[in-house]
């Protein structure tokens, strides 16, 4: 059975949280405390995961590792650390981040993002924040990204040999490194070889598609489930092979549209005959 989740409507305990995972359809989570969370709170939350057979799938720490503003870039790494703790004290599957940017946007397109010594500015936080925590019960992960390092399969295999670390892993979103027109025709064989040299590694997936206009210019944009063309017949073939990995939905303006989102993609496993967590009422 594939581990599926996404991002819930409000809750305020351990027994709501579950409650809404249930009548959801969701056997995977993402973390659903702070880094400022009581133990006592924590361990409710990990009591009711453990009873109920939830996941805690990742904790994001999304912020700029490679700002130009020195001040910013200290935060992004203290605030990784703090993140990547989280994760230790959960047991979450991950921590991620992405690099981040040299431009004016966080995380937005740049050619600093390129410029000599920007990957080996990316390799020491990751190093950094890996070394402050020590992990033996979570990952650090990166995410991949379109315009930044890691931007492809090709070099996160080079990321991992140069971080170094055993507990660096490998967060998957393919729709993230489809950055041109071939990449979108192609991304069944892109997902397929992703899994075939990062399987192992892989922590944690994000379920969303891409969709490619039929302009003069290129412009790609991510979509809802349903509305593009990623394959998913290829993604939740390969999930499938890695049962504990889990697959969670992301970056939806409404409950409404993650239910569409959740039910194509239980539309696409039926077809394959491949279980899902189902709603319950």
């Amino acid at each position: 059975m594939i581990r599926f989740g996404a991002p819930l409507p409000e809750f305020h305990s351990a027994e709501e949280w579950v409650k809404l995972n249930r009548q959801l359809g969701y056997n995977a989570a993402y973390v659903p405390v702070d880094e400022n969370a009581s133990e006592r709170e924590i361990e409710e939350y990990l009591a009711a995961a453990r009873e109920n057979d939830i996941v805690l799938a990742e904790v994001g720490a999304w912020s700029n590792l490679i700002s130009p503003d020195p001040k910013i870039k200290e935060a992004a790494i203290e605030y990784n650390i703090r993140r990547l703790a989280l994760a230790e004290r959960t047991g979450a599957r991950c921590c991620v981040d992405v690099s981040g940017s040299k431009g004016s946007y966080w995380c937005g397109a740049d050619p600093g993002n390129y410029a000599p010594g920007t990957y080996e500015e990316t390799i020491e936080a990751i190093q950094r924040i890996i070394d402050a925590v020590r992990p033996r019960r979570t990952y650090y992960t990166m995410e991949l990204m379109q315009w930044a390092y890691p931007d492809s399969v090709d070099s996160y295999v080079q990321m991992i040999r140069d971080v170094d670390r055993e507990r660096f892993a490998v967060h998957l979103d393919p729709v993230n490194i489809l950055n041109m027109p071939e990449k979108v025709y192609k991304n069944g064989e892109i997902i397929r070889d992703a899994f075939a040299r990062l399987g192992p590694k892989i922590r944690s997936c994000h379920a969303k598609d891409v969709f490619m206009d039929e302009k003069f210019l290129v412009h790609i944009s991510e979509i809802r489930i349903g509305l593009g063309s990623l394959d998913y017949g290829a993604y939740l073939t390969e999930l499938l092979r890695y049962p504990d990995v889990p697959l969670l939905l992301e970056h939806l303006d409404t409950q409404e549209e993650y239910r569409l989102a959740a039910d194509q993609v239980r539309a696409y496993a039926e077809a394959l005959g491949i279980p899902m967590p189902q709603p319950q009422s």
